[in-house]
């Protein structure tokens, strides 16, 4: 009977579907972006210098310098996830570009490797950490593990070894070796180690693959064997499919506002919709159970907790913040009187009856009246608007000069066109 490492192996030489690979590159423009933005946060400035002092290499590394690729995968990934603004999969709750995209960019500019092979990898690796994430199950992520450090080391993995063209035996073992190394907590949650956990995966991704590449061995099944990862992180060893049906890619969901994926769509429910504390009696928001312990601070006192409280976020919107401005998310926010005066007002509750990409807000108002706002993250968004949405997304984030360039590039042929777009002049 075949495991998920014998699925993975197999599936690392699959056709990516036309849709898929057209979702990768919108991906690609929205990581770079983020990641062109949160290299720009000072409080991961030494980070960085620390981990260039250990030496140059032929991977870019996001604001300009170079380093070895797996130096490069760690910053890169971390700076993607700093601002905590990219993508996501509600499947198994992950953020999958910043683990898999930083991985496969460092190694095929030290390969030089066709651009176009780059994007099939990286597609390759972002479904696999969405399957390994489906694999695992809801029990290994609401356990405490983050999603995106553990299912995405692996995806990094595959997709490392896809384009390193590694045989199927050596495959298995960069499964394996990920296997000891893959790791992160959600107990980092609004702490600089939350995106830290992304860059970790990056670079076990690219580490995995070179020890095999070189020969060294690991565990038959790393993940599904006895004592293998999956049983010893409670994973459910749910059952998978790779590559039948639609990819799980072709509906990842991309961030419009700059905090945790669980508020959006509490976010989007209030839309336009403006009040302040003297207008309202009270406010109930009503959110899947899962999103509970990991966005729900009750009162964040920094900018960073900021982005993991329904609370602050939802009085911020109501009234009239730019939630979709990274600027907007500062310390100075969580002592502002008109929002805390607010957010006294907003209580949080769990419904199962609402999935995982649906929120509910009621408003009580002084008035007598009850309204209630709903909105579900799974509405169906063609490319085109999607597109158009991310453009608007870099703009904001780089100005429209910076955000065209990076466009171009991301849906272009060269690598090296891309990487250029992450040094900051």
């Amino acid at each position: 009977m075949s495991t998920i490492t014998d699925q993975l192996i197999k599936f690392a030489r699959a056709t990516p579907p036309e849709d898929a690979l057209i979702m990768m590159r919108l991906s690609l423009f929205d990581w770079a972006a983020c990641g062109v933005a949160g290299a720009a946060d000072a409080d991961f400035a030494d980070f960085v210098a620390a981990q260039l002092a250990r030496g140059q290499g032929p991977a870019t590394v996001i604001g300009g310098q170079s380093a070895p690729a797996a130096t490069a995968a760690l910053i890169n990934g971390t700076l993607s996830h700093a601002l905590d603004y990219d993508d996501t999969h509600f499947a198994h709750i992950g953020h999958p570009s910043v683990a898999v995209l930083p991985a496969v960019l460092a190694l095929a500019e030290e390969l030089d490797a066709p651009f176009d092979e780059v994007i099939e990898a990286a597609t390759i690796g972002v479904e696999a950490s969405i399957l390994t994430g489906l694999w695992l199950g809801r029990a290994h992520y609401q356990i405490g593990y983050h999603q995106t450090a553990t299912a995405g080391a692996f995806g990094a993995t595959l997709a490392t070894g896809r384009l390193l063209g590694l045989e199927p035996k050596e495959l298995r073992h960069a499964l394996g070796l990920c296997a000891s190394m893959a790791s992160g907590l959600k107990a980092q949650f609004g702490t600089m180690g939350k995106p830290l956990n992304a860059g970790l995966a990056a670079r076990t991704g690219v580490e995995a693959t070179l020890w095999a590449q070189s020969g060294m061995t690991a565990a038959k099944d790393g993940l599904a064997g006895p004592l293998g990862f999956g049983p010893t992180h409670h994973g459910q060893a749910a059952e998978i499919k790779p590559g039948k049906g639609a990819w799980h890619i072709t509906t990842i969901s991309h961030k419009f506002h700059a905090c945790c994926h669980g508020l959006h769509a509490m976010l989007e429910a209030i839309g336009d919709e403006r009040l302040s504390a003297a207008d309202v009696a009270g406010i109930h928001v009503r959110t899947h159970p899962r999103w509970m312990s990991v966005c729900n601070i009750a009162e964040p006192t920094t900018g960073l907790a900021a982005k993991f409280s329904y609370a602050q976020t939802g009085a911020m919107k109501f009234l009239g913040h730019d939630t979709g401005a990274i600027a907007s998310f500062t310390n100075d926010i969580c002592r502002d009187a008109e929002v805390l005066a607010l957010r006294e007002k907003i209580k949080v509750s769990e419904d199962e009856r609402l999935s995982e990409t649906q929120c509910e807000v009621s408003l009580t108002l002084h008035s007598g009246g009850l309204r209630r706002l709903r909105h579900d993250l799974m509405e169906p968004m063609t490319l085109e608007v999607r597109a158009e949405k991310l453009g608007a997304k870099a703009v904001s984030l780089l100005g429209d000069t910076r955000a065209d360039a990076l466009w171009q590039a991301a849906q272009g042929e060269s690598l090296r066109d891309l990487t250029d777009q992450l040094v900051i002049s």
